[in-house]
C-alpha cells in the first residue's frame, strides 16, 4: 500500500511534514545502498592482501590481474541481475526489490569470509570467490536500477537531482566505509602479518551482518505513489518484451553510460592499485590518498545534483564529456609520474571535478527516460550491460596493458570512451525538460 503521505505534492512548494517523511524513505534507500556497495567494494580494498591466498604467483601484477579479472566476472551477470530484479521492482514493487537484493549480497559477502585459501582446498578456493563474486554481481546488477528509480520517484520533482544524487553519495560512500575499516585494521587492530594471514576476512563479516540491518530497515520502506498508479492499470507483460518498445532510450542509457562507468571505476576502484604500483606509494598512504580523494568526491555529488536541478542534466554530462576527453590523459600521465602523495591527491580530485557532471546525475537521468511500468528494467538492463563492458573490466584491461609495458595506452582508451559518450550527450534531449516520470503506461 502506497503512503498518501508521499504523494507528490503541487510543483511549487513542499510543506515540512511532507520533506521529513521523503528524507526518511531516501535515508533507508540510500543506507541500504551503502551497505550493497560496502559489500562489493570490500573486495578491491582488501585484494592486496588476500590476492596472494587465492592466486598463488611470485608476480605481484598477476595476482592483482586475477584478482581484478574476478572483480570483472561479478559485471558479467550484471544484465542478469538487473533484468531478474527490474522485472521485481516493476511488477511487484521497488520496495520488494531492494530487499531481496541486500539479501543475496549478503551471501556473497559470507562466502568470501568463510572460504579456504588455495593452500588448503586448492583450485576449489577461486571457484569459490569466483561464485560469491556471481552472486554479489547478481545483486548489484538489480540494486542500480532498483534504488535509482525509488530515489527519484520519492523525491519532489522540483528537486529530483538533488535526492537522486545520494545514490552515488551512498555508492561511493560504500566504497569509502570499505576504506576505512581497512585504515582502521592498517593501523590500529592489527599488524600487517595479520592482516595477510586472516584479517582480510573481517570486512566481509561486517560486510554480511550490514547487510541482514538494511535488509530489515528496507522491509518497511514505503512504496512509491508512481508504482502504485501504475500498478493500477498496466498491463503484465515480460519486461523484456516491454524494454523493446523504448529502442531509443535504451540506446541513449548505453551511450551515455560508457564513458562514464569506465571513468567512475578507474578513479575509484582501480586508483587503488594504480596509486600503489604505478606511483609506488606504501598501502597505508595509499589508503589515505583514496579515501580522501572519495571524501571530495561524496561532497560533489549533492552540489552538482542541486545544479542540474537549476540549469539542467544535459550541461553537466557536456561538461564532463568535454573535460574527461581533454584532461584525462594528461591527469593520468603526471600521476604515474609523480612520488607525492599530495600532489596524487589533488590530481584525483581534479579528475573528480568533471566525473561528477556524470555520476550525480546518471540515475535521474536514465529514470527520467522511462514511464514508471517499465523504469526499474530500463534503468537497470542496459545500464548493467554497459557497466559489464565498459566499466568493471577497466581495472583488467588497465592491468593487461601495465603488464605489457604499455599502461599508458589505457589512458587513451578511456579518454576514446568518454568521447564516445560525449557524442550521445550532445545529441540528447535534456531530461529534466522531457520527462517521461509522470507516464505511468
Amino acid at each position: 500500500m502506497s503512503d498518501p503521505a508521499i504523494a507528490t505534492p503541487a510543483p511549487h512548494g513542499m510543506d515540512v511534514a511532507d520533506t521529513a517523511r521523503r528524507l526518511k524513505a531516501i535515508f533507508i534507500g540510500s543506507v541500504g545502498n551503502l551497505v550493497e556497495w560496502y559489500d562489493f567494494y570490500a573486495y578491491t580494498a582488501f585484494a592486496l592482501y588476500f590476492a596472494p591466498k587465492f592466486f598463488p604467483s611470485h608476480d605481484p601484477v598477476v595476482q592483482q590481474l586475477n584478482a581484478a579479472t574476478l572483480f570483472a566476472a561479478g559485471f558479467i551477470v550484471r544484465p542478469i541481475g538487473g533484468w531478474l530484479f527490474g522485472h521485481i521492482a516493476d511488477r511487484y514493487g521497488r520496495r520488494l526489490s531492494l530487499t531481496v537484493s541486500v539479501l543475496m549480497m549478503c551471501f556473497g559477502s559470507l562466502i568470501i569470509a568463510l572460504t579456504p585459501t588455495y593452500e588448503t582446498i586448492g583450485f576449489a578456493a577461486p571457484v569459490l570467490l569466483a561464485l560469491a563474486r556471481i552472486i554479489e554481481g547478481l545483486s548489484l546488477g538489480g540494486e542500480y536500477g532498483a534504488s535509482a528509480t525509488y530515489l527519484t520517484e520519492i523525491a519532489h520533482p522540483d528537486h529530483r537531482g538533488f535526492y537522486s544524487s545520494f545514490q552515488y553519495v551512498t555508492l561511493i560512500g560504500g566504497q569509502l566505509t570499505a576504506i576505512l575499516v581497512l585504515l582502521l585494521l592498517q593501523n590500529v587492530f592489527l599488524t600487517h602479518e595479520q592482516l595477510v594471514d586472516w584479517g582480510w576476512r573481517i570486512p566481509f563479516v561486517i560486510g554480511a551482518l550490514l547487510a541482514v540491518t538494511a535488509m530489515f530497515m528496507r522491509r518497511h520502506m514505503h512504496e512509491t505513489e508512481a508504482f502504485t498508479e501504475a500498478n493500477k492499470t498496466k498491463k503484465r507483460e515480460s519486461s523484456l518484451r516491454g524494454l523493446l518498445k523504448y529502442p531509443r532510450e535504451v540506446a541513449i542509457v548505453v551511450g551515455l553510460t560508457a564513458g562514464g562507468t569506465a571513468a567512475f571505476y578507474t578513479f575509484t576502484t582501480y586508483m587503488q592499485t594504480f596509486v600503489k604500483q604505478t606511483v609506488g606509494l606504501t598501502d597505508i598512504v595509499t589508503t589515505y590518498v583514496i579515501a580522501g580523494s572519495l571524501i571530495f568526491a561524496s561532497i560533489l555529488q549533492p552540489i552538482y545534483g542541486l545544479i542540474s536541478d537549476r540549469i539542467g542534466r544535459k550541461p553537466l554530462l557536456i561538461f564532463f564529456g568535454v573535460a574527461g576527453t581533454l584532461l584525462t590523459v594528461p591527469i593520468l600521465t603526471t600521476l604515474a609520474q609523480t612520488k607525492s602523495p599530495w600532489v596524487a591527491f589533488l590530481l584525483i580530485s581534479g579528475a573528480w571535478l568533471f566525473v561528477a557532471g556524470y555520476t550525480s546525475i546518471n540515475a535521474v537521468v536514465k529514470a527520467e527516460l522511462f514511464p514508471t511500468s517499465i523504469r526499474a528494467t530500463g534503468v537497470a538492463v542496459p545500464y548493467a550491460l554497459t557497466v559489464s563492458i565498459f566499466g568493471g573490466t577497466a581495472p583488467a584491461i588497465a592491468l593487461f596493458f601495465k603488464q605489457q609495458g604499455h599502461e599508458q595506452w589505457f589512458y587513451y582508451y578511456l579518454s576514446g570512451v568518454i568521447f564516445i559518450s560525449l557524442l550521445v550527450y550532445s545529441t540528447m534531449r535534456d531530461t529534466k525538460h522531457a520527462s517521461a516520470m509522470h507516464r505511468h503506461e
